[in-house]
């Protein structure tokens, strides 16, 4: 089976475009592939969280991937600091990688220039050569992108083109995999950004711990368009966020919602993806809650997932160490 690496940040509560961008593809995918899906709790390091709340959302977010249908029964599950050899790795990639890559790299350029205190950790640099260890640690053939992380991955098959070049056939060259149905979920108060965990603004994200009433009254709420046209493009950033929204929780086409809800007022079709979000939202919730409490469950499934991981990256560390003439 190809081998897929991805991971997620538990920096705080996950929302439905993590699910609906990411995570819904991950439950088919785990059956496909074999799948490691870490807890980056290293790279949430350089948002200097603290510490207890990086161990409380690291548990948390465990649970919400569980309960979104991630199955320890088919996939590895575990938190990225636990197994050995992500630092090491990016070390010795390190080595390899340009300094004026990693200065090119746009995530870190729009990061660093939104710095209040004009401080940029030396950790946000390297953000994206550690991102390559953790892809090419388990000898990843496949990565689940979004266009945020596509530069992030084409470093990672440059970083492992170019060691395989001193180094034969050291790692495999992981390609990006764009899974089908996902959706690119916007703020619901600025349509034109991303559904984000840092958002201060919370009535923009559907997280998935809210209970029904708080779903129905953020998308009530909703920022929508001039005009009473309910239509998909580009002059009404609003209204094509709901249309989105309400196509991926349904699985029904944009171009078909339109000709359904095109006589709709704005209202009832909010209280349409309203009640579309409660049905989805509303089990992951139940789920979470109940999977939350289960603290020696999690710990559990963690623990289990380290060990089958630690073992392929023993494998690939004394391999890189070994071509690296280290003792």
């Amino acid at each position: 089976m190809p081998v897929l690496v991805t991971g997620l940040q538990p920096t705080a509560e996950i929302h439905l475009g993590n699910y609906l961008g990411a995570i819904r593809s991950w439950t088919v995918l785990q059956r496909r592939t074999e799948s490691f899906f870490f807890l980056a709790d290293l790279h949430a390091l350089t948002t200097a969280p603290e510490p207890e709340k990086l161990r409380a959302h690291t548990l948390d977010c465990a649970a919400m991937l569980l309960a979104c249908g991630i199955d320890p029964n088919f996939a590895h599950i575990f938190v990225q600091s636990q197994v050995h050899g992500h630092t090491d790795l990016a070390w010795f990639l390190s080595c390899w990688t340009s300094l004026g890559q990693l200065e090119r790299m746009t995530q870190f350029k729009d990061k660093a220039a939104r710095r209040e205190d004009g401080f940029v950790g030396a950790g946000l640099l390297y953000y994206p050569v550690l991102m390559a260890a953790d892809i090419l640690l388990y000898g990843a053939n496949l990565v689940p992108v979004g266009e945020d992380q596509r530069q992030h991955l084409e470093l990672t098959r440059d970083l492992a083109i170019r060691f395989n070049g001193a180094h034969p056939d050291t790692f495999p060259v992981p390609e990006p995999f764009y899974p089908e149905n996902c959706a690119r979920v916007m703020s619901l108060q600025n349509p034109t950004a991303k559904m984000s965990k840092s958002d201060p603004n919370r009535a923009g994200v559907l997280f998935l711990s809210d209970d029904d009433g708080t779903i129905r009254k953020k998308i009530r709420s909703a920022v929508t368009d001039s005009g009473r046209e309910l239509r998909s493009g580009p002059d009404k950033p609003g209204i094509s966020n709901l249309l989105q929204i309400l196509a991926a929780l349904t699985e029904e086409p944009v171009a078909q919602l339109e000709r359904r809800y095109g006589d709709s007022s704005y209202g009832e079709f909010k209280g349409a993806v309203a009640e579309a979000a409660v049905a989805a939202i509303g089990p992951i919730r139940e789920k979470y809650f109940a999977l939350k409490c289960q603290r020696d469950y999690l710990l559990d499934v963690l623990a289990e997932g380290r060990r089958a991981t630690q073992a392929r990256a023993d494998v690939t560390l004394a391999a890189v160490r070994d071509r690296l003439g280290l003792l």
